[in-house]
């Protein structure tokens, strides 16, 4: 048994890219060895800017001899069909075996060497490797057969134990030779084995293993802010995209002017994390720091210094720009730059972000003046919405797309406008995902629901539905916001109707499945018809989730299906009151009695959405249909008897259904 040691090396692979690819060269290099038998006890991935690599653990120097059995045709088939078989297995005749008039072949394959099998995965690996984006190079690229990879390939280490695994890819020969940092050592480095790769590169400064490099960059950029008395804001995205930019992580603390803390604080931290990839720095007040963080790829002979000044210049023409565009944006009123709007197409077949407008600005009055959201004014929440839009036009956001909204919250309060309307205008997108914040403001409520409420209804108008994995306008997030607004808010309207409500349904069942709410208890309701009230659905929902998990729920469940199969099976599907003209049974005297008592009681609960009692009044029925099920017989030879018994399992049913539809519940 032996380690396999595989180095890939070309130019820089960009830093989004790079964990990913690791994770391949792990797969693809596993399933190539399965196809030979052979199985490392472990793989561990390495990958830097410059090179992707992996150690496999313990394979054996030759893969283990096969035999293989593949049954044939009958002795008395066709000679073409034996003809076949036997080209197929490669044997003749007389090297087949009969067994009771079929023909079986077993075909013995000797044990390979482990060099041979890798010498020819490998190239195959190479050329199936799936990156997002790849490159042709050279006078190779002439031809579309020629390799393809991320960037130029360089260079190839395949040892196993100690020997060379001979391997040729577009001209590229496998070596024992690599190379170092591209600063500290640029020259070769003779790798001996798997054993001393990792060390070996380290002495060179490349540290081969990412997640490494991460805890590295995290760690010394925590310190570099602590000793000034600063703290890293959280960012794994940018502790990864850093190690994925350097072999050698050295991270370094710069400053910058504090007069460009003026500008909003969300604008300087996308400065510094979009654009220059530096992490942000908070102050022992938690404010935000003039100073960054950048991750240099090699220890300076001066500390660092001439770096700093570097970014530091940059920085500062960056966060120039972004000041005058702040200043640029306030000299023009939200209510001007909204009259841009006209300028720009919402979709061709709804006209204008302006008609989009006006359509979310007369919905966010209504949903005040019909009281759907409560304690808001009307024409604060039709004034934000008709300015919420505004921001798009401005330089800040066509700098940073990201912004849209937030910049219009603090464009709307220099210009003084109620703090209720900025805020809204600032949140009107929230919540972009499952865990956003939730709007709890009232003028803020009614300007984000309108907006997604028309966005819902005019995309559907035009029938433009979100198909399979595909969602260009972001139906199903729009959906989920209303969803999350429509519960956390307790807003009691319809929200839609015909397709758009069963989509809601759908995206319901999304939204409940991490409260651990059931899809088929949706359905179960859904399916009564004429629910649209998202806060009463989920009240009984929930109600019927409790109610299944008794006894008493689950024993009736199961008595509404006896009830609802016998009633399939006859054919019955509505039922009329039947008198009955026989002395019933005590069992069923004593269901006609529960029914009595229930539906009445079930119907008024329902009605005073006081989905607990209609339950609770369901549950009365438990006994007597068990009852009736052990001690009468439906199907009696007397024609009335079997006719009013019959009607009396359609009471059962419909006064089960009026609660919920428990066909839709599994179990």
């Amino acid at each position: 048994m032996t380690d396999f040691l595989l180095e890939l090396r070309c130019e820089e692979i960009p830093a989004r890219m790079q964990l990913k690819a690791s994770e391949d060269l792990a797969r693809l290099f596993t399933e190539e060895l399965a196809k030979a038998g052979l199985k490392p006890e472990g793989v561990e991935g390495f990958v830097t800017p410059r090179r992707l690599a992996l150690i496999a653990r313990n394979l054996p120097l030759e893969t283990a001899a096969v035999s293989e059995e593949f049954k044939g045709p009958r002795t008395s088939a066709p000679a073409q069909a034996l003809e076949g078989f036997l080209r197929k297995t490669g044997l003749t005749q007389d090297q087949l075996e009969d067994r009771d008039g079929v023909w079986f072949a077993v075909v013995n394959k000797p044990g390979r060497a482990t060099a041979e099998v890798l010498a020819q995965a490998i190239p195959t690996l190479i050329r199936a490797f799936p990156w997002p984006k790849s490159m042709r190079w050279g006078t190779a690229s002439q031809t579309t057969e020629s390799l393809r990879w991320v960037r130029p390939l360089q260079g190839i280490v395949a040892i196993l134990g100690e020997d060379l695994v001979d391997i040729e890819v577009e001209g590229v020969r496998s070596g024992y030779a690599t190379l170092g940092h591209r600063f500290h050592h640029p020259g070769e480095i003779t790798i001996g084995s798997a054993h001393d790769y990792v060390e070996k590169l380290r002495a060179c400064h490349v540290i081969v293993s990412h997640q490494e490099r991460q805890s590295i960059t995290e760690a010394k950029a925590a310190e570099a802010a602590a000793v000034h008395g600063y703290a890293v804001i959280e960012d794994k995205g940018l502790v990864a995209e850093n190690a994925g930019l350097t072999e050698w992580p050295v991270p370094l603390l710069g400053d910058f002017d504090p007069a460009f803390l003026e500008v909003p604080p969300e604008v300087i931290q996308l400065t510094l994390r979009i654009n220059q990839k530096y992490f942000v720095l908070r102050d022992g007040a938690g404010k935000l720091a003039p100073a960054f963080i950048c991750t240099a790829n090699i220890e300076a002979k001066d500390g660092g210094e001439a770096i700093i000044a570097g970014n530091r210049k940059v920085l500062a023409a960056r966060l120039s720009d972004a000041r005058f565009f702040w200043e640029q944006d306030r000299k023009t009123s939200l209510e001007d730059h909204a009259k841009k709007l006209e300028r720009i197409t919402f979709h061709e077949k709804l006209g204008t972000v302006a008609d989009k407008v006006e359509r979310v600005a007369k919905l966010a009055r209504w949903l005040v003046e019909q009281g759907i959201v409560k304690s808001a004014d009307a024409d604060q929440a039709e004034q934000a919405a008709r300015l919420a839009k505004a921001d798009l036009v401005t330089e800040m956001v066509g700098e940073f797309p990201e912004l849209q909204g937030v910049m219009g919250g603090y464009y709307a309060r220099a210009e003084g406008l109620p703090e209720a309307v900025a805020d809204a205008i600032r949140d009107h997108y929230k919540p972009v995902g499952q865990g956003d914040d939730v709007p709890t403001a009232a003028t803020t409520i009614a300007v984000s629901l309108a907006d997604k409420l028309d966005t819902l209804r005019s995309f559907f108008g035009i029938d433009e539905k979100p198909t399979g994995s595909r969602d260009p306008f972001a139906l199903r997030r729009a959906a989920l916001g209303v969803i999350q607004i429509v519960t956390a808010n307790d807003l009691r309207f319809a929200v839609a109707e015909g397709d758009l409500l069963d989509f809601f349904a759908d995206r319901l069942k999304v939204q409940q499945k991490e409260a651990g709410v059931r899809h088929d208890l949706i359905d179960a309701v859904f399916a009564l018809g004429g629910e649209d009230d998202l806060v009463r659905l989920l009240a009984r929902v929930k109600a019927l989730q409790s109610f299944i998990a008794t006894d008493d729920g689950a024993n009736l469940l199961a008595g509404y299906k006896r009830a609802a199969n016998i009633l399939k099976k006859e054919g019955v599907e509505t039922v009329e009151k039947v008198e009955l003209t026989y002395a019933p049974e005590q069992a069923e005297a004593d269901l006609i009695a529960a029914l009595d008592a229930a539906e009445p009681r079930a119907a008024a609960a329902v009605a005073a959405e006081d989905f607990e009692g209609a339950m609770a009044a369901l549950a009365t029925l438990r006994g007597p249909i068990d009852g009736f099920f052990e001690t009468v017989t439906v199907n009696d030879a007397d024609p009335a008897k079997r006719s009013a018994r019959l009607a009396l399992l359609g009471r059962v049913r419909a006064a089960v259904q009026a609660v919920a539809d428990f066909s839709k519940i599994s179990g």
